[in-house]
């Protein structure tokens, strides 16, 4: 059964995103502004800013081991966000890059690598990569030519990513080679017409289901392993950028919003919203550090 969307943190994000169950609570990031944020994970309530960072903040994941550190899709990199709320970098690859480039959405997958995206701030068609960070820090571009990278999104076995190019209205599954990493070749799993909102941030359950945020469109969507449509949870925001499942018994979908360049905004837009649904997954994953 799937209960009405409600509000559960109302503070306006300008771009919510990169919704992660971490340790019985809910942590998010506010992209431009740099904002690591909590929510509470029993009863709606106010968002606590856990650091705040003089660079865009895509997506994080917790590291196994060091609770309060986080391995960050942040600025043109990938770093460790410590608990004082300094970066020590891995890399920071799209230094190197001809047009000004932000890290997107990532997300660690069950092997313990963490996995980001890259775009340009204008969006130009291209500039953005997927780079994977392995447990030892190595830093590897390991797809190039992307317009707006979002997810990826992991099976619960590790063998397939999904990775949507928002900007093209694309989903693809990936095998993945879950003892390397390496990517095998892509399948298509979804095309969009853009018209009718773009591909955003995406979380997969325990049944193999994919859930997907629809920006521009005002919902979520599963979609079955085939590809095909199993149900819409219509929202009371225009802008969804990211889904998770936690809460008690793990049931709770939660969705980041943006009020992005909404004038007016509502209400809901940019706020944290939550529903009941009849699906759990996995909490996130933690990058898992190693020689």
């Amino acid at each position: 059964m799937i209960t009405q969307p409600m509000v559960w943190s109302p503070q306006q994000c300008e771009l919510g995103e990169g919704a992660r169950w971490v340790d019985d609570r809910l942590v998010l990031v506010d992209i431009l502004a740099g904002r690591l944020l909590q929510a509470p994970g029993d009863k709606p309530g106010a968002l606590r800013e856990i650091a705040r960072l003089a660079v865009p903040l895509g997506a994080v994941a917790p590291v196994a081991g060091t609770p309060g550190t986080w391995v960050a899709a942040a600025g043109t990199g990938i770093a460790y966000l410590l608990p004082s709320g300094r970066l020590e970098w891995l890399d920071r690859p799209e230094d190197s890059n001809a047009v000004p480039t932000r890290m997107n959405d990532g997300a660690a997958d069950p092997a313990g690598r963490f996995w980001a995206g890259s775009m340009a701030y204008d969006a130009t068609p291209g500039a953005g990569s997927l780079y994977r960070a392995a447990p030892n820090g190595d830093v590897t571009r390991v797809l190039d030519g992307m317009t707006i990278p979002n997810g990826p999104a992991f099976s619960p076995d590790a063998r397939t990513m999904y990775l949507a190019d928002s900007a093209r209205g694309h989903v693809d599954c990936y095998p993945v080679d879950p003892l390397t990493g390496t990517l095998g070749t892509p399948a298509p799993f979804l095309r969009l017409d853009l018209a009718t909102g773009t591909p955003d941030g995406m979380t997969v359950d325990n049944d193999d289901h994919l859930w997907i945020a629809i920006w521009g469109r005002g919902e979520v969507r599963r979609y079955r392993p085939d590809g095909t449509l199993d149900l819409t949870v219509p929202l009371p925001a225009r802008q969804p950028t990211s889904v998770c499942l936690g809460g008690p018994g793990g049931r709770r979908l939660f969705i980041t919003t943006a009020a992005y360049r909404l004038t007016p905004a509502s209400l809901a837009d940019g706020a944290l919203l939550a529903v009941d649904v009849p699906a759990t997954a996995s909490p996130a994953h933690p990058f898992t550090p190693r020689p």
